[in-house]
């Protein structure tokens, strides 16, 4: 029978407050009020159902299912395949007002799994678990000591890893970009997904137009519509945003033959740098949320 070696990984923080309230925080993991998992910068932890053996979910492509849950002090949760392993919290006693929580990683190193660990995970890895344990004493104590902060290369791999924009059928909901020609010449949307703490005000996607030439023409619920008009073509640009998702929309019409032949040329760039704009503003707003740890004090 075939062994495999295994990556042990641990981390593990003091923090001066009671093992309960620690306990407790922990339990709210992958809740819709989560105050510990350091989303949005990084892919949420969510399962099928509320945090309980059986629960089946994990955070971005990692899977995994609870495996055991002791209230209050212990989640281990098991790798689905193609992983092979777990990972645990595990909160601690050390006397009154004072406790320990540790996070344990094992994985078996089977095929390139070590050097996709050794050279990107693990780092993505540490950052992920020590801002958990930031969020832990700011939600317990009301400050960190000394907050993590990303190396270079993990701010490398997390902008080259940063999910993509997705290209999307036009959206139904929006309405002021539907309406804004009696003649549409041209047309697409492209969709990303919101993680927890990004806003749902589309004025704070805006600034995915900067530096172009917009004004805003309409306004409507979770929509806003940017407008530019010009001689030989006019350009709509919708913003939509909802509780999952935000889409950003493009109408074109064309006058003549000046428009035509303009956007003949700018129509095989115009994808390309709708889905950037809209990628780079979805993750600036992700790195700029407030952490979890606060959100969480806020009224629901």
């Amino acid at each position: 029978m075939r062994r495999f070696r295994t990556i042990r990984n641990v981390h593990e923080r003091t923090v001066e407050a009671p093992a309960e309230a620690v306990g407790a925080l922990l339990d709210r993991v992958s809740s819709p009020n989560d105050p510990l998992w350091p989303a949005p910068a990084w892919p949420p932890m969510r399962f099928d159902r509320p945090l309980g053996v059986g629960a089946d979910g994990g955070h971005g492509f990692v899977r995994y299912r609870v495996r055991a849950y002791e209230p209050g002090r212990r989640a281990r949760f098991a790798f689905t395949p193609p992983l092979s392993g777990h990972h645990e919290f595990v909160v601690e006693p050390l006397g009154q007002g004072r406790c320990r929580i540790r996070h344990t990683l094992e994985l078996e190193r089977r095929g390139s799994t070590l050097w996709t660990w050794i050279l990107a995970v693990r780092w993505m890895h540490d950052t992920v678990v020590e801002e958990l344990f930031d969020n832990v004493e700011r939600a317990a104590t009301g400050t960190v000591t000394s907050p993590v902060r990303w190396s270079l290369w993990v701010r490398l791999l997390h902008r080259v890893t940063w999910q993509r924009a997705a290209a999307r059928a036009f959206p139904a909901d929006a309405r002021l970009a539907r309406a804004a020609f009696e003649r549409t010449d041209y047309s697409d949307a492209w969709q990303m997904a919101l993680r927890p703490g990004m806003p749902r005000d589309p004025e704070a996607w805006r600034s995915v137009l900067r530096g172009a030439p917009f004004r805003v023409v309409g306004r409507e619920g979770g929509e806003v519509l940017l407008g530019q008009d010009a001689g030989h073509l006019d350009v709509r640009a919708s913003i939509l945003v909802d509780d999952r998702r935000v889409t950003l929309s493009t109408v074109v019409r064309l006058h003549n033959w000046r428009g035509r032949l303009y956007w003949a040329a700018v129509r095989r760039v115009h994808p390309f740098m709708a889905r950037t704009m809209l990628r780079r503003i979805h993750r600036r707003l992700a790195l700029t949320a407030p952490p979890a740890a606060e959100r969480a004090r806020q009224p629901v």
